[in-house]
């Protein structure tokens, strides 16, 4: 059932068995596996069903060089989480996410990166991949382009460095309506709305969490006692949460080894530059890398260095993303009306605008009317595709613009630390410290030129690669891809959590998410965060069922 916290009494205290926080894709995906059991489930949410500015405003923080801005437009205080947020368009009045598991490289141990490696590989995630496919709603479980090409939409001819692997996508709606809807409906699990966690208590030997401390932003505060806690609120929040509750471990939960908040990743987003198609039939050619519909199933191409090449190079994972772009007196034209449109103060220079809008009309009355009549992208983009559908698509569109979502390296000295100024319920904010490394910066480069090199001799077209001096050209440092905070190791010297997620030092506390992610990959995290939630349910299914409290740290057999 959905209760809202603040018409609790004061000082109430709510006793379960589970207790989740936060209710975004790793919080309802575990909530989920728990519908029906005998387990009592009581899962946290701090924001309501809708958006709420002063409730979101509980995530504002400040980065580095304010690369990331105030912290709180990346994330989401709502039930569904940031799923709430996902913008790209899947289909008719339908919108999505972008899915695609981690690689084989991903979970490798790479001599040339430091801190690399999983606890374990991609083959023991794999049947957890695939039941993930079944909640987030995708077809099967399988990412070659072979699978989804055809004569018709065939790979680019690039074979010795460069490869083409797929994206599916799937409906937001399965974690902000669907799952809502069973969770809501299940005897055993309850979810407080409005419900921020302000501070973890445990025993005075901080080896087991005795209650978590609720307020709402009314001034309504109560209790959870449980025999299990999870955190489930994100790769930023997970951190400062473990960092706030810091009564009897001065430096915060799991954090005697000065780990909680540090390798923070996320997916840079960089420019690449402009391919110039050697013919206009490129366009034809390259539909496999247009976000379509192939067996009724959304899915998009991508380019990427092979595992061989990453080894041979010693080079971290990238992606390489395909977009279509008019002429340039078209795309003026296009910034023009959206300038005049959207920007009082471009209409000092009105009739600049209006010759551009004019020079382009023709691509502009023809752009628009397939836009609102046939559903065509303007332009295309991340969250837009269905280019490769338009009738005459190598006269639309002159080139591509080629774009990259970067691996970063795990990074100590990038973090997340809490900040002096402190938020409404008096809880500090965070400060995000972020750079990058010179093998992020090699990483693209290099593989920049590969691409170019192969694009070229495969008779394709020209790759004119953009920079901002010597620097790759970064559009923004992240993606919302937030990793790293509270990362997976065995050995608690380089870890947070042990490879079953607990707390190395604490015996019933344990963490869902990306934060666990010891390297990232480019991969959006989504599909591995809720495969990783259910082997975590599965875990707590087995040892609960035998009462094994004290047996909670055992280790999986792998």
């Amino acid at each position: 059932m959905l209760i809202d916290s603040r018409t609790l009494a004061p000082n109430e205290t709510i006793e379960t068995d589970i207790c989740i926080v936060g209710a975004g894709p790793a919080g309802i995906t575990l909530a989920s596996e728990f519908i029906g059991t005998n387990f009592r489930v009581c899962v946290l949410e701090s924001g309501g069903l809708s958006y709420d500015k002063n409730t979101q405003s509980l995530l504002s923080g400040e980065s580095s060089g304010n690369l990331f801005g105030t912290l709180d437009d990346s994330r989401r205080l709502q039930l569904g989480g940031t799923a709430n947020s996902w913008k790209i368009r899947i289909g008719e009045n339908q919108i999505g996410v972008r899915y695609v598991p981690l690689d084989n490289i991903d979970f490798q141990k790479r001599d040339w990166l430091p801190y690399s490696g999983w606890p374990f590989s991609l083959s023991h995630l794999a049947p957890f991949y695939e039941r993930a496919h079944k909640i987030c709603q995708l077809r099967p479980f399988t990412y070659d382009a072979e699978t989804w090409s055809n004569p018709q939409t065939p790979t680019l001819p690039l074979t010795k460095n460069v490869t083409t692997s797929m994206f599916q996508f799937g409906p937001r709606a399965v974690f902000t309506d669907d799952y809502r809807y069973q969770i809501n409906r299940a005897s055993n699990i309850s979810t407080y709305l409005h419900a921020s966690l302000v501070e973890i208590e445990t025993n005075e030997t901080v080896k087991t969490v005795t209650r978590l401390r609720v307020a709402s932003l009314s001034g309504k505060q109560f209790w959870v006692s449980a025999k299990v806690f999870i955190l489930a609120t994100g790769g930023i929040e997970n951190a400062r949460l473990l960092l706030l509750s810091n009564k009897v471990q001065t430096s915060g939960l799991g954090n005697q080894n000065d780990l909680v908040g540090r390798f923070f990743m996320d997916h840079p987003l960089v420019r690449c530059g402009r391919l110039i198609p050697s013919s206009p039939d490129i366009f034809k050619k390259t539909a496999l890398y247009d976000l379509r519909r192939v067996h009724n199933t959304p899915v998009m191409g991508r380019l990427g260095l092979t595992e061989a090449a990453m080894h041979r190079e010693q080079l971290l994972n990238i992606s390489a993303l395909l977009f279509p772009t008019p002429k340039w007196r078209h795309l003026k034209a296009i910034n023009s009306f959206k300038a005049l449109v959207q920007n009082s103060e471009a209409r000092k220079d009105v009739f600049k605008h209006l010759a551009n809008i004019a020079n382009g009309f023709d691509y502009m009355l023809s752009a628009a009317h397939g836009t609102l009549f046939k559903k065509e992208p303007l332009l295309p983009s991340l969250a837009w595709g269905g280019w490769s559908y338009i009738k005459g698509v190598e006269r639309r569109f002159s080139e591509f613009e080629v774009l990259h979502q970067t691996e970063q390296a795990p990074d100590p000295n990038n973090r997340i630390t809490l900040s002096t100024d402190c938020d409404s319920l008096g809880r500090q904010k965070v400060k995000l410290h972020w750079q990058w490394n010179d093998i992020d910066i090699r990483t693209i480069k290099r593989t920049q030129e590969i691409l170019k090199e192969e694009l070229k001799s495969a008779g394709i077209g020209e790759l004119l690669v953009e920079r901002n001096g010597e620097q790759p050209v970064l559009l923004h440092p992240g993606t919302h891809h937030h990793m790293g905070t509270t990362r997976m190791h065995d050995d608690p010297r380089q870890g947070v959590v042990d490879q079953n997620s607990k707390i190395h030092s604490i015996s019933n506390l344990f963490i869902a998410g990306s934060s666990v992610f010891p390297t990232g990959g480019f991969a959006n995290p989504t599909l591995t965060i809720v495969a990783l939630a259910i082997r975590l349910a599965d875990h707590l299914k087995e040892v609960l069922s035998h009462q094994q409290i004290g047996a909670l740290s055992v280790k999986s057999e792998i």
